[in-house]
């Protein structure tokens, strides 16, 4: 894979993990408030400590967050690198994209242009 396409792959996944409202608000809290475990989460929210887990598998998986083991517990604290990664793929895809506006507003102009130059129109 080129660099290019790994990092639109990550940025896929970070958005993949995102596009749920439950993952949003569990990087949340653990970007706001720090390490937690899924059961610490799964008591904020109204979902069970078991889909908790699944959500933060995705969330892994995403290199959103990062689970540190101490003894019995396993707490998951925020990895925001991706975020940026995913923040920057989407600013060059909106130059991208703005480039490629510009070039088309640019040929559109120069038709009007060129059909106004056939001389004078129907009076």
């Amino acid at each position: 894979m080129t660099q290019a396409r790994d990092a639109e792959a990550r940025a896929g996944a970070v958005f993949d993990a995102l596009a749920d409202p439950t993952r949003r608000a569990v990087l949340r809290d653990v970007a706001e408030h720090g390490p937690r475990t899924a059961t610490e989460l799964a008591a904020l929210l109204p979902v069970t400590r078991q889909a908790v887990a699944k959500h933060l598998s995705v969330l892994h998986r995403a290199g959103l967050v990062a689970p540190a083991r101490t003894g019995r517990e396993t707490r998951f604290s925020a990895t925001l690198a991706p975020l940026t990664e995913a923040g920057r793929w989407l600013e060059r895809t909106g130059d991208a994209w703005d480039g490629r506006l510009r070039k088309l507003e640019a040929r559109a102009r120069e038709g009007a242009r060129i059909e106004g130059d056939d001389g004078p129109g129907p009076e």
